[in-house]
């Protein structure tokens, strides 16, 4: 369709006048009436255009301290007339009620409000209801009606009115409806979960909404499409290097998960989700290196990511290696340079940002979601179990390895020492050929597990896993414990005299 409306009549009624001005202009040269209200009216006034006041089509004043003034039908019936039924024609005249052919209004600023912490009180009254009330109404009767419900789309419209002399198409009024309808169930959802989070027992439903949204060069594999909704810029300053793919932000989400369990400087290689090195130190080059040591085959096109600055020696450092990204919280200037030399490299700033607490995902023919797994036993949650203690030393190595493998995909077994980790089994089948994949991995890397600490994401059903650490010398083991054959395990650590926690935690990752 391309049937085209005049627009005649205007009401604009904004929170925000950012931009609204060059519009102001356009209408005011087209000869287009214009209604509107309070700090809108003035602001429409101070611009040289003859305005409407709302209270004078209404005859009716802004009352309840602002909480109606657009409610009335001589507003409502203007918006909401088929000009093509001929009953609706005769009432509008009957009750001269203005044909208004566009809506210009926003809504309170509700979520702004939410997230800086407002008061009760403040947050509810940010709960527009003309505002949402005229979007509808305009959306719903797009045939006639051009509804622009948001700021960022005020420079379409000046376009239009410059281009068309004030006549919009079909398809043009269509669109905006669609980004209206956007914005009213967007908003409404934010307020359903403010409430919905308030309860003791909330509304078991899945109600997401994110506005921002950036389209990614294809998902998983190319001949997928990948989209990611939400606001990266907020998080990440990116320095250099190309736009992040699918699979890098899966590996950065990882990544951060991961780094966040460490506080003194610390850094992390991550491949396909998994930690392939890690290790904590008093500067940040030197957990640079021994982060490589761990597996420097698999660190190759892998996401680094560090919790403190990154210098020009640890720069350098870094460089001699192939990765996709780098992430960290600042860098020198001279370490930016060195980094720099490479195009492709992703180079990003880490900023602080709050991060959800729930994860949800698609799965059959619906949605999973859970909390976020935020629990991290340190010493102080792990029960001895066994004759032998484990030392002060081997206490803080199960609880390194008890923080990387909480972000290791299960089965999973993690040998650490030193506060480095010695090698991981990742993602296998059963808990036996993890903890022989990470031996054998130590050794083609020229660890020595001897003196290792070693945790596991869940219990042990047998006591061979015990067997298999102790014999490769293997000293302190940590798991959550449950099993009902707990004992078994326990009784083969006494027996190989080395020690044993449990923590009541498990931690699968799949």
């Amino acid at each position: 369709m391309s049937q085209s409306v005049q627009i005649k009549n205007a009401l604009i009624s904004v929170y925000y006048k950012d931009h609204l001005e060059p519009v102001i202009h356009e209408l005011k040269r087209l000869g287009v009436n214009i209604y509107s209200t309070g700090g809108t009216e003035t602001f429409i006034r101070s611009l040289g255009a003859d305005v409407i006041a709302v209270e004078d089509l209404t005859s009716y004043p802004s009352i309840l301290g602002g909480r109606v003034k657009t409610l009335h039908p001589k507003v409502f019936g203007g918006i909401l007339a088929r000009r093509n039924f001929e009953s609706d024609e005769q009432q509008l005249a009957e009750y001269q009620i203005p044909e208004i052919d566009l809506v210009i209004v926003d809504l309170y600023p509700f979520e702004e409000t939410v997230s800086s912490g407002a008061g009760h009180d403040d947050v509810i009254e940010k709960i527009d209801i003309g505002g949402i009330s005229l979007i509808r109404a305009a959306a719903k009767n797009f045939k006639d009606v051009v509804i622009v419900a948001s700021k960022d789309d005020y420079q379409e419209l000046e376009g239009l009115l410059k281009t068309q002399e004030g006549t919009t198409t079909y398809d043009q009024r269509r669109r905006f409806a669609l980004k209206a309808f956007n914005i009213s169930s967007n908003y409404d959802s934010h307020i359903f979960n403010y409430f919905n989070a308030q309860e003791e027992e909330p509304v078991a439903v899945f109600k997401q909404s994110i506005q921002t949204s950036q389209v990614l060069r294809y998902g998983e594999n190319p001949h997928q499409q990948g989209t990611f909704y939400g606001n990266l810029d907020a998080m990440f300053t990116k320095l250099h290097g190309k736009e992040l793919s699918y699979n890098n932000l899966v590996d950065v989400d990882a990544a951060v998960a991961l780094i966040d369990e460490f506080n003194d400087p610390t850094v992390a290689i991550l491949k396909h989700t998994n930690a392939c090195g890690i290790a904590t130190r008093t500067h940040i080059k030197e957990a640079w290196i021994d982060a490589l040591a761990c597996d420097p085959v698999s660190a190759f096109g892998g996401v680094i990511i560090a919790n403190d600055e990154i210098n020009a020696e640890t720069a350098t450092e870094i460089s001699k290696i192939f990765f996709e990204v780098l992430i960290a919280p600042a860098y020198t200037n001279e370490a930016i340079e060195i980094l720099k030399a490479k195009k492709n490299r992703i180079i990003l700033i880490r900023q602080r940002v709050e991060l959800p607490t729930k994860q949800f995902k698609t799965l059959l023919n619906g949605v999973i979601e859970q909390d976020k797994d935020l629990v991290i036993e340190g010493p102080e949650q792990m029960t001895a179990v066994t004759a032998k203690q484990p030392t002060e030393q081997e206490l803080k190595d199960l609880y390194f390895a008890n923080k990387v493998v909480k972000h290791t995909k299960s089965n999973t077994i993690v040998l650490a020492k030193n506060n480095q980790l010695v090698a991981s089994g990742v993602g296998q089948t059963s808990r036996v050929d993890a903890l022989r994949q990470a031996i054998e991995k130590a050794a083609s890397f020229g660890f020595d597990v001897k003196g290792s600490a070693m945790a596991s994401d869940a219990f042990f059903p047998f006591p061979d896993c015990v067997e298999i650490a102790a014999d490769a010398g293997i000293t302190a083991v940590l798991q959550p414990g449950g099993s009902i054959k707990d004992q078994d395990s326990i009784d083969k650590a006494n027996e190989k005299g080395i020690a044993m926690v449990t923590t009541g935690v498990r931690h699968f990752k799949h």
